[in-house]
């Protein structure tokens, strides 16, 4: 829709982006349409991420170090590389190495969704791998917002809002409950963060990780899982896709996607998510089993991570976001980095989803000669062969 709409009614898009709501004041509240989507809606999904990320240390993955080694080393390496990957792209004339965190980013959303469309027969380690994965895809992310993208600190409000975060934390562990107080809250914390300079998504991150998300005697669910079901929908279905709506919207032309695979900024980013994430990942996985006591979930194979490690260079939400951050003062940079993401997102979409279904056919092939019963007696062939032993071990190895 943002694509349609910005090249059909380029004017209309531009004034609506635009338009300013909200109040003025100490806290300069008065911000565009487009401000209001990136600093306050993704806010609402950084928020769902961070209780992700305090479940995914409670319970997840990331709960014990031998489990968590290989998806944080994937991630790590998975940011870095595509960052060297733009660096060098951009370190001629003419580049603009400032955009070098743009394609360090995975969509979650569309990453999962990929995968859920594809996969029929893939091991379910599998998507824990990718899910645990992007969690910590998405801390990275988070830092370098704050760490790079923020300017101008004023303490006083940046105190503040770590005053009401403390606040926050201090009444909910209390067992105070009630969102007419914890909203009024949140958006006092949310206010005082972004007037301190410090991006305002990073106090949805904070709040997030601030939940309990481990259930004590007597609970069905803890809390942060409680309030994670009620805000999802609301991330999901309303915030994020405003979000893309007002900042998809680029303009495609040939000359515009001439630009993306010809100029240095576009191609780095291009490059970065689809060759520097899925050797990094791939490539920071292996090595990591290699070296160290960290070992491959027995369900995976290495084919299977190459492929996943493909479809984690889609980079759409949070790469949007680090456009414009990259580019505050220049409209056509961000609007050519934006273009970058999605051509480079759609590209590793399309071969994850080759390389998935490929995987896919293979292990719907071990299933089928598994449950294959040419004799109608109720007993799968495998099982009924002179030598079980030597089955059951020929197929553990076809598997592996």
């Amino acid at each position: 829709m943002a694509l349609i709409w910005a090249n059909a009614w380029p004017q209309s898009y531009q004034e609506v982006l635009h338009h300013t709501i909200g109040p003025s004041g100490p806290l300069h509240l008065d911000l565009s349409l487009e401000a209001w989507a990136k600093d306050g809606l993704l806010t609402v999904f950084f928020f769902v991420a961070g209780i992700e990320l305090k479940r995914e240390f409670v319970a997840g993955e990331l709960r014990t170090p031998s489990a968590a080694a290989l998806p944080v080393v994937a991630a790590l390496c998975g940011v870095a590389l595509p960052a060297i990957v733009f660096a060098v792209v951009n370190s001629g004339a003419g580049g603009h190495p400032g955009g070098w965190a743009i394609p360090t980013a995975t969509d979650i959303a569309f990453a999962l969704g990929v995968l859920a469309v594809v996969s029929s027969h893939l091991p379910s380690a599998l998507r824990a791998f990718l899910l645990t994965l992007a969690v910590v895809d998405d801390l990275i992310a988070i830092l370098i917002i704050a760490i790079f993208y923020s300017s101008g600190i004023k303490f006083w409000a940046l105190g503040l809002s770590l005053a009401g975060l403390v606040l926050f934390w201090f009444l909910h562990r209390r067992g105070v409950h009630g969102w007419y107080l914890f909203v009024p809250l949140a958006l006092v914390i949310w206010a005082l963060m972004h007037e301190s300079g410090v991006h305002a998504t990073v106090a949805g991150v904070a709040m997030g990780l601030l939940l309990r998300c481990h259930r004590e005697p007597g609970e069905d669910v803890s809390p942060g899982e409680h309030i994670e079901h009620l805000v999802r929908p609301l991330s999901a279905g309303v915030a994020v896709p405003l979000f893309a709506l007002f900042a998809a919207g680029v303009t495609i032309s040939p000359s515009a996607l001439a630009d993306v695979f010809t100029q240095a900024m576009p191609l780095g980013i291009v490059l970065g998510l689809l060759l520097g994430k899925s050797i990094g990942i791939f490539g920071g996985t292996w090595l990591a089993a290699r070296f160290t006591r960290a070992e491959l979930n027995p369900q995976l194979t290495w084919a299977d991570l190459f492929a996943v490690s493909t479809l984690a260079g889609i980079g759409f939400t949070v790469s949007l976001l680090i456009s414009e951050l990259a580019f505050p003062k220049d409209a056509v940079l961000a609007d050519r980095a934006k273009a970058a993401v999605l051509v480079g997102s759609l590209l590793c979409a399309l071969v994850a989803t080759v390389l998935l279904k490929l995987r896919n056919r293979h292990y719907r092939q071990l299933c089928e000669e598994e449950d294959r019963d040419s004799d109608g007696d109720g007993i799968p062939d495998i099982y009924e062969q002179d030598d079980p032993g030597w089955s059951a071990q020929r197929l553990r190895e076809e598997r592996a």
